[in-house]
């Protein structure tokens, strides 16, 4: 009884995204090609400046 009702609880409401309705990311869309390439590497490289100068600080 206790197995059924664990089910019945992990089920996913009806409207809600679902992890298997996820679609590969499409590079030749602007959007994902700025926020999924660029900006992390943007973000790596401000990352990597940022720790050079911090260092230089001391």
């Amino acid at each position: 009884m206790k197995n059924i009702a664990y089910n019945l609880l992990a089920q996913l409401p009806l409207g809600t995204p679902n992890p298997d309705d996820n679609a590969p990311i499409d590079i030749t869309d602007p959007f994902d090609l700025i926020v999924f390439i660029i900006l992390p590497i943007i973000m790596v490289i401000l990352y990597i400046i940022w720790r050079k100068k911090k260092q230089n600080n001391k």
